[in-house]
């Protein structure tokens, strides 16, 4: 009687972490608070940033900024705020903290699992993300600084699908101060760079790889 009971027991509790296992995620999001974005090399400028909490089942999981991006039903991407602490090694203070724009997450609706992409030369400062489908259009810019690329990368793939060179980056202390926010059109799939200081210039996506657009620079 006694390894019977046992028996149900056991198979009650496994029964019942199945069913916690399959009880979905509820994703939600806070109300949105005004922080500020310090600017500058010695950031005496600030300008207003929009954020709000990502919660899974009620829980804190990152702070957010912009408008979310819809990939599929299921999936969708977001862009990351965070708090950076500006204390020096040898202040003892309250850590001093400011607001910084971060990476793209993707967001998976069904299990709440939360990935940051890895976008080619995406730079947080400087580079407006524009999406399309799984496709991401922005201005990267390359490691040291001075180069600008027109790059389009899309979900899944390590290397970008275009990245053509712009010219010389501006270094900026603005944010987003070397490129708009790129345009697209469907039917054919293209997109167009909005560089300020350079000719706007559009392809054509095809599939994995992309070409010139005819109409390139057309306001030169």
């Amino acid at each position: 009687m006694r390894r019977c009971i046992a028996i149900l027991q056991f198979s009650l509790l496994l029964s019942g972490i199945a069913v916690a296992a399959s009880k979905p995620k509820v994703i939600t999001f806070g109300k949105p608070i005004t922080v500020k974005l310090f600017l500058g090399p010695s950031e005496d400028r600030t300008m207003d940033m929009r954020v709000r909490g990502l919660y899974v089942d009620g829980n804190l999981k990152e702070f957010i900024t912009g408008e979310n991006h819809d990939i599929t039903d299921r999936l969708f991407v977001t862009r990351k705020a965070y708090r950076l602490n500006d204390n020096l090694p040898e202040d003892t203070k309250t850590p001093h903290w400011k607001w910084q724009r971060g990476a793209w997450l993707l967001v998976d609706r069904t299990n709440a699992h939360i990935t940051a992409l890895k976008l080619p030369e995406f730079d947080p400062f400087y580079s407006s993300v524009s999406w399309y489908r799984d496709y991401a259009a922005y201005c990267g810019i390359s490691d040291n600084g001075e180069t600008l690329y027109a790059i389009v990368a899309q979900i899944g793939r390590k290397k970008p699908v275009l990245r053509k060179e712009l010219g010389p980056a501006s270094q900026d202390d603005n944010p987003d101060a070397d490129c708009d926010a790129p345009q697209w059109e469907r039917s054919p799939s293209k997109v167009t760079f909005l560089p300020k200081k350079y000719p706007k210039v559009s392809y054509t996506v095809f599939g994995h790889a992309t070409d010139i657009a005819t109409d390139n620079n057309d306001d030169e």
